[in-house]
């Protein structure tokens, strides 16, 4: 990946493949590598020029630790595409999903098509309650247990369907415990943006061509959730996974692939 100055910041990106852009939008605390598993493979054997990114916050990307909004995160893609060559499909998820949002709403001319995952247009308290903990354990120095945050993690993000089997099950244990539970300076900022207020009137002056993709088995943020957004913006189609939770992009990706290349190449 390479570090590029964008927006007053640095953001680390990738690209690959040729055609026409695509953008991918990842969710709190995670980096952009994360699409590379599945979508961007698919992506760009499909015929096209894929860009992901570690969104401000997630380093090697500009950690911002003194704080940052939403509106910073958007122009921060703003300016990815118009770098790369505007206008591109963008493909969100959870707070990924949301910077879509705004951004088809604040920059239609750079859009030519958004995906929206797992999104949400209105604070959920579960999740902000998830988020203002972890806020805490940051700002007392404090690290929950390493195999008690995988054991959350995964209970929280991944469907019952998907661990019914205990040896996928204990993989998706391992991959958490891997990570780790330590939370960054720039993701604690991230995390933070849970608090906002309801942006479900303001989207419907979205002119966008818009899916929105919500997870069955979504406990993060619940599929209603992101009904109510397709909801909101005129003419989106709703479409809603069954057997996954809130990274079906990683529990599903041959059905989500399908759903992406379907759309974008309707556009």
């Amino acid at each position: 990946m390479a570090i590029v100055p964008l927006n007053g910041i640095e953001l680390n990106v990738q690209t690959e493949g040729s055609g026409d852009l695509v953008v991918l939008v990842m969710g709190t605390g995670s980096p952009g590598r994360v699409w590379r598993t599945y979508q961007v493979p698919a992506l760009v054997k499909a015929g096209y020029r894929v860009a992901y990114f570690d969104n401000r916050g997630i380093r090697p990307s500009s950690e911002c630790a003194t704080g940052f909004t939403i509106d910073d995160m958007v122009a921060d893609t703003a300016a990815l595409i118009s770098h790369l060559g505007a206008p591109a499909h963008v493909i969100g998820t959870s707070l990924g999903a949301r910077i879509t949002q705004e951004l088809a709403l604040k920059h239609p001319e750079l859009v030519r098509s958004a995906v929206m995952m797992a999104t949400a247009g209105r604070p959920e308290p579960l999740q902000q309650a998830w988020s203002h903990a972890l806020c805490d354990l940051h700002d007392k120095g404090a690290e929950l247990p390493v195999a008690f945050y995988a054991a959350a993690a995964v209970t929280r993000n991944v469907s019952p369907a998907t661990l019914a089997d205990p040896t996928i099950a204990r993989d998706w244990l391992q991959m958490y415990e891997f990570a780790g539970s330590s939370v960054g300076a720039g993701e604690r900022v991230q995390l933070g943006l849970c608090d906002y207020e309801s942006r479900l009137d303001a989207y419907r002056a979205i002119s966008t061509r818009s899916l929105v993709i919500g997870f069955a088995d979504d406990l993060v943020l619940p599929p209603r959730l992101s009904r109510e957004v397709a909801n909101a913006i005129p003419g989106a189609r709703y479409v809603e996974v069954a057997d996954c939770g809130h990274i079906g992009y990683l529990e599903r990706p041959d059905e989500i692939n399908r759903l992406l290349l379907e759309f974008i190449g309707g556009a």
